[in-house]
Order: structure tokens, then C-alpha cells, then sequence
């Protein structure tokens, strides 16, 4: 049986990825043809393309891969990014994600490649991260085996720390994955440079809560998931 798929969308997303995929190299969150990202319409997955830039991939480049079988479903002639299993481990496991983003933070990977664990420094980052952010120490890039450990510690969490490597951060859409990639690197600038000229203070468990509680914090994570424009 032929699924559906609805063009105008794909459309919409192959637009979408390239927007973000280039604000994601203006923010330095990834260099040269490192970084990866991706966005889901039904069981249709749209890439970026392997070995290329992000801020060079145009809309055609990016490749349809079948969330359910892993197959590549609309030829472009280029291959899917070296962690498309990662992107599909995501998928299968949280069906209410829509778009995942990939990034190699430099500040994100030398704070948590040293042994620390990213912390709370300031409210977005319990408004966009959560409370919980899971850290997975090194498995080697690109493997089976990298995919595997993600999808058995993601959980339902929406950002992921890869020790020496980088972080994943998920989304219902590709605004809310981007801001919770910038969110994780803005964190963890301000943790290292805190824990250089003093010692850190960390947000609580109990300000978490208070946060939560809070209305107008609640109307901007619920706008930010219902927002698709670049």
C-alpha cells in the first residue's frame, strides 16, 4: 500500500531545514560539514545530506529516509548523514517529535568532556531543557551502537549531552528544536566561565518547580511549539 504523503509539507520542510541548517553555522554550533538535522512528516524523514555543510545544502539535497524501515524512499543521489540511525532511533522511540537537531558545541563539549554535568545556570534552561538532561558518555560516532544508547537513555527528554561529542536536542518542531540547541551552548558558556571565576550557583529542584508553576512561562513553551516559521 502507498503512504501518503503530503507534498506541500515536505515542501515546507525542505525549506525549513535549510533555514535552520544555516542558522545553526551562524551560531557556531557546528563547523564545516559537521552537525546534522532533520524533521519528520508522517513516516517520512527529510536529512541533511552526508559530507556536506549545512550552510550550503539547498532544499533538494536533503534526503527522504522511511522512519519504519530505514530505507532511503526518494533518490536524490546523495546519502543520508552518517547518524541518520540516530535521528531514526529518536523517531521510532518518541512519536510526538518531529524534528531533531544535532549540533558539536565547542562550549557544550569541553565542559561536559571534562567531567561535568550541564546544570541549570538560569531559567530557560529549565523552561526549554527540562530538569533532567541525560549525559552519554563516549560511543564512537556514526555506529549502530551510538544509536542504540540514544534511544534506550533518551527517554522523555528533549535534549541529549554526548560526552565528547556534542548534543541532541528534539523537538515538535524545528524553532523549538533550534532554541533548545542554543539554549544547552548558552548554558554551558555560562557554567564554564562561572566555574573559572568562582563556584557556580546552580537553580534548585524547588526554583524548578516555581518556574513551572509559573503562567507566563507556560505560554511561551506552548507558543514555542505551536511556531513553525524561520
Amino acid at each position: 500500500m502507498t503512504t501518503y504523503v503530503d507534498e506541500t509539507a515536505i515542501r515546507f520542510l525542505r525549506n525549513e531545514l535549510t533555514a535552520y541548517g544555516r542558522r545553526i553555522l551562524e551560531e557556531r554550533l557546528a563547523t564545516g560539514a559537521g552537525g546534522n538535522i532533520s524533521a519528520r512528516e508522517g513516516d517520512l524523514m527529510l536529512i541533511s545530506p552526508s559530507g556536506f555543510s549545512l550552510a550550503e545544502a539547498t532544499p533538494d539535497q536533503f534526503v527522504a529516509v522511511s522512519v519504519k524501515s530505514g530505507e532511503i524512499v526518494q533518490l536524490n543521489g546523495l546519502r543520508p548523514s552518517s547518524e541518520v540511525l540516530m535521528h531514526l532511533a529518536c523517531y521510532r522511540r518518541r512519536s510526538e517529535v518531529r524534528a531533531i537537531i544535532h549540533t558539536h558545541p565547542q562550549f557544550t563539549i569541553a565542559l561536559t568532556s571534562s567531567g561535568h554535568t550541564l546544570r541549570a545556570m538560569f531559567a530557560d534552561c529549565i523552561i526549554y531543557l527540562g530538569t533532567d538532561i541525560p549525559h552519554l558518555d563516549y560511543v564512537t560516532v556514526t555506529t549502530p551502537e551510538l544509536a542504540s544508547a540514544v534511544g534506550d537513555h533518551i527517554g522523555e527528554a528533549v535534549c541529549m549531552i554526548l560526552r565528547n561529542h556534542g548534543a541532541i536536542t528534539l523537538g515538535e518542531n524545528l524553532k523549538q528544536a533550534f532554541w533548545r540547541a542554543c539554549t544547552v551552548e548558552e548554558n554551558a558558556r555560562i557554567q564554564l566561565f562561572a566555574s573559572l571565576v568562582g563556584r557556580p550557583n546552580f537553580l534548585d529542584s524547588a526554583e524548578a518547580a516555581r518556574l513551572e508553576s509559573l503562567g507566563s512561562e507556560k505560554y511561551r513553551r506552548d507558543l514555542i511549539a505551536q511556531m513553525r516559521n524561520v
